[in-house]
């Protein structure tokens, strides 16, 4: 009767969609320790690691000791980046440290929304904005894009729900998609935000990784954005947790109570290490290269396995692939692709619960021998 009670009242929370990516990576993960071949492409992680006085400066960190603590040098260097990166001034208080992204986004969303409220995302997108809105008790609207305008999310579509919105969340370089919003593409959805008192959330983690486009901060096109940002993709500092928020002005005291009290301070040693890793700029680019040297070489090579009708990513590190050539269930044919090849994609019901089961994402963030690896696997098996 107890363990009924139990499941009863936990069974009363909140269910949200799991990450199917997660799914696949715990089997590739059994599949490497019974000796397996297996070529990660599932996970949105550089495989390589933070460049080098990245862990130099952890380990002095680690002989001063560490507590809880905000680095206002830290935010001071951010602030920095601005300036250099976009010419964009930008008031050091302005600046949150968040435990990664996800922190960030949280904070923003119980501070700035209330119950019920509904803000708008992209579908295909990162399925944790609609999970988390709705574990919050947000409503999540997804706007559908598609391949034939580059999965590019417009102002005219916002417009068509915006009497309905009290926010937006827009990525740019995007996630699964590679879709990048440029400065007059960002503008028309600011002044649609503008006019319609929709608040603006920009998630530009993927920031600095983008092929012969530029990408631009929605900061420039209006102050009062929102904006999120993280060291996990550029900087390859997935495991550290750490990223930070620009929040207006006047939203700053109310944004940090709730990051203070949902998740206290971000890890002291990678606020101490992330210092180090602005000034890895050839460091940084040459990864970069590197992505770009694999989005050549998978968007040449899989047609030919058939993996036809591809957009090509102008930013982030994502090939979003139509399989319904091959299926109309992408997590089934992950799981299959994964247990034939030893090739772990992501299949597309983590971005779209519609359309999803018509696409995969590869992530090209590894090496280019894994790569290579895994054009030679897929050759053999398609």
């Amino acid at each position: 009767m107890r363990k009924a009670m139990i499941e009863e009242r936990s069974a009363r929370g909140v269910r949200i969609s799991p990450f199917y990516a997660a799914e696949i990576a715990r089997e590739a993960a059994r599949l490497a320790l019974s000796g397996r071949e297996v070529i990660p492409m599932h996970f949105g992680q550089p495989t390589l690691g933070p460049p080098q006085c990245v862990v130099e400066a952890a380990h002095r960190a680690m002989n001063t000791g560490v507590g809880y603590w905000e680095s206002d040098a830290l935010r001071a260097r951010i602030a920095r980046h601005y300036q250099e990166t976009y010419g964009l001034a930008v008031a050091e208080e302005r600046i949150l440290l968040t435990s990664g992204a996800s922190a960030g986004l949280v904070a923003i969303f119980t501070a700035v929304f209330a119950p019920a409220d509904r803000i708008a995302v992209a579908r295909p997108g990162y399925p944790a904005y609609r999970n988390t809105l709705q574990a919050l008790g947000r409503t999540a609207v997804e706007i559908d894009t598609a391949s034939d305008t580059g999965f590019h999310l417009t102002a005219d579509q916002i417009g068509s729900e915006a009497g309905t919105l009290h926010g937006l969340v827009v990525t740019s370089p995007a996630n699964p998609t590679g879709a990048v919003l440029g400065l007059n593409e960002l503008r028309a959805i600011a002044d649609i935000c503008r006019e319609r008192a929709i608040r603006l959330v920009s998630d530009e983690i993927y920031h600095g990784i983008s092929y012969g486009v530029d990408t631009p901060t929605a900061l420039a096109v209006d102050p009062d954005a929102f904006v999120v940002n993280s060291f996990s993709k550029l900087y390859r500092m997935p495991g550290w947790r750490l990223g930070w928020i620009v929040v207006p002005q006047h939203c700053v005291e109310l944004v940090h109570a709730h990051l203070i009290n949902l998740f206290l301070t971000p890890p002291a040693l990678s606020q101490h290490a992330a210092l180090a890793v602005f000034d890895s700029t050839n460091d940084l680019k040459g990864a970069v290269t590197t992505y770009a040297r694999n989005r050549a070489r998978l968007l040449a090579e899989l047609p030919a396995v058939g993996f036809a009708n591809l957009t090509a990513p102008e930013g982030a590190f994502y090939i979003y692939a139509d399989v319904r050539r091959f299926t109309n269930d992408s997590l089934s044919f992950c799981r299959g692709l994964l247990r034939d090849t030893g090739v772990a994609l992501t299949p597309g019901i983590d971005f779209d619960t519609y359309h999803g089961g018509h696409y995969v994402r590869f992530s090209f963030a590894g090496s280019s021998l894994q790569i290579e690896r895994a054009i030679e696997l897929l050759r053999m098996r398609f």
